[in-house]
């Protein structure tokens, strides 16, 4: 099974480690297709918008040595949360440490997937070269979960500016504008606190609340701080995670921010220290959620109106993959991921979906286990189990249960809880 032709779309970080991890299983006949220009996916930033999705002070937003891949560590002049400049430099250095580069194809879009009667995949690229029909024993996604922006429509027409954060780039066009963030995660956060200081008023729209950490408690990482407490039981977790929130910020009411109404564990965290800093002195404030929108004005779901030249929707993306016929997965992706570890679906064994999850932490690490399971299938040194439908309707369950804040926490996982399942795989069947 060392031959088998393997086809990996997106080199984004999933796709190199994916790549790499395949090549080092003995698996050579591995070719990653790139629709951009350069490796490095959401983290390369293009100026004028684009496949790229970071923005000019984005950093990550877990820290490095949690993020960083099990045989490459960042360097060590690095600061705890490198920029994306850092960031992308890393991944362009993984590529040449690993001797990968050459089997990526830049400028390469994959237009469409479908498996023959033998079950193989006739894959359509379009590339420098026009289009061509090539045939592989396994596709590999890797193209991601962020980068098809998802905006709600609200009652009314407004006549300002509207974006998504997937297209927002820079906080300079937004000074002396009164701006609107929609949203409560990680990046209506950074926007936030990127535009407040330039921009006439900033508001954030939040629906309901979320937990918001500082990056830094009691002078560590955070992720840092629940790497030390993981081995304790979940109740334990959600007794110091209180805590150290009361210590070091005590009641979100305070800084006008809804309370969460989920347990701790229970939803996608947002890290960000510097949105307190800008509540407590009024450079940024906080709205409910939106009820319609009238010309210029936000009507808010508490009745309240306010005038904005610009709407910034931080409102997540959906999750697609264009490339796959219609009808092919028995599922709806952006209802349900029922995906066995979610890598593999019940019906397709020789799919694999990589990176398509959201753990507290970063996904990296995550994605350089889940190559390593799949290389595992693909030699068949591991194997997929035969009621695998009924364990992936078991798993669906049960993240309902741990997450229950609907679709946007269809990928979610408990990053330790997942790495020791997908390690426990591979030793089994090693």
């Amino acid at each position: 099974m060392q031959n088998s032709s393997v086809c990996i779309v997106g080199a984004g970080p999933s796709g190199l480690t994916t790549l790499k991890t395949l090549r080092e299983a003995g698996i050579e006949n591995v070719t990653c297709f790139e629709a951009s220009d350069q490796i490095g996916g959401n983290w390369v930033f293009r100026e004028k918008g684009g496949h790229g999705s970071v923005y000019e002070t984005t950093h990550i937003i877990s820290s490095k040595h949690l993020s960083e891949y099990s045989d490459f560590p960042m360097p060590a002049d690095f600061p705890f949360f490198p920029s994306h400049t850092q960031v992308l430099k890393y991944h362009q250095d993984y590529a040449a440490n690993f001797g990968i580069s050459n089997a990526i194809d830049l400028n390469t879009n994959v237009i469409s997937a479908e498996q023959a009667d033998n079950g193989s995949w006739q894959v359509i690229i379009a590339g420098p070269d026009g289009k061509k029909a090539l045939k592989f024993d396994h596709l590999i996604v890797c193209s991601g979960h962020h980068w098809d922006p998802c905006t709600p429509d609200y009652p009314g027409k407004f006549e300002g500016k509207m974006l998504h954060a997937h297209d927002y780039r820079k906080a300079a066009p937004y000074k002396n504008k009164q701006v609107l963030i929609v949203g409560a995660g990680n990046s209506a956060c950074d926007i936030a606190c990127a535009v407040a200081p330039v921009a006439t008023s900033t508001r954030i729209s939040m629906r309901s609340g979320q937990y918001i950490f500082p990056k830094m408690l009691f002078g560590r990482p955070v992720d840092k701080m629940f790497d030390k407490v993981r081995s304790l039981p979940k109740w334990a977790i959600r007794a110091v995670s209180h805590l150290a929130l009361k210590m070091t910020i005590g009641p979100y009411g305070r800084y006008g921010l809804p309370t969460p109404k989920s347990g701790i564990l229970s939803m996608h965290p947002t890290l960000n220290s510097e949105i307190f800093g800008y509540l407590t002195h009024g450079i940024l404030e906080i709205r409910p959620g939106i009820k319609k929108f009238e010309a210029e004005n936000v009507v808010f779901s508490d009745g309240t109106r306010e005038q904005f030249d610009t709407i910034i929707w931080a409102t997540g993306y959906r999750t697609s993959f264009p490339f796959l016929p219609e009808g092919l997965l028995d599922f709806d992706p952006n209802v349900s991921l029922p995906l066995y570890m979610q890598i593999v679906p019940a019906n397709v064994a020789n799919l694999f979906f990589i990176g398509l999850l959201q753990p507290w932490g970063c996904i990296w690490k995550l994605s350089e286990i889940q190559a390593r399971y799949v290389a595992g299938l693909i030699k068949k040194t591991n194997k997929l189990p035969k009621n695998i439908k009924h364990r992936i309707e078991q798993d669906v369950v049960r993240r309902k249960r741990q997450f229950p804040g609907g679709t946007r926490h269809l990928a979610e996982v408990h990053q330790y809880d997942y790495m020791k399942q997908m390690q426990e795989l591979i030793d089994r069947e090693a």
